[in-house]
């Protein structure tokens, strides 16, 4: 069992009445050789990444699954807004 102390990663807030709906879409190969940069802890269902390369960036969804796992991402925006919309996820303002 992981204790919430333990954990290094930012854990998602619960999202909030007025959050943003991101779409999220089956995983396309957009940004190759993009790298994840800012990540949730692996200790919830669900982790989030913030992925970023050759100027733009998107955050992927991993569900954590007793079958496997599903990963889903957003599209790509430049990257001072998806860091934005990775602040707005984290603290409950999108989903």
């Amino acid at each position: 069992m992981i204790l919430l102390d333990d954990c290094l990663s930012p854990h998602v807030v619960m999202p909030q009445r007025d959050h943003i709906r991101l779409d999220w879409r089956e995983p396309y190969p957009t940004l190759e050789r993009a790298r994840s940069v800012a990540w949730t802890c692996w200790c919830r269902a669900t982790v989030y990444e913030l992925c970023e390369g050759g100027g733009r960036a998107f955050v992927r969804r991993t569900l954590q699954l007793d079958d496997g796992h599903q990963v889903y991402e957003t599209s790509t925006w430049p990257i001072g807004e998806a860091r934005a919309i990775w602040t707005a996820l984290l603290s409950g303002r999108a989903r």
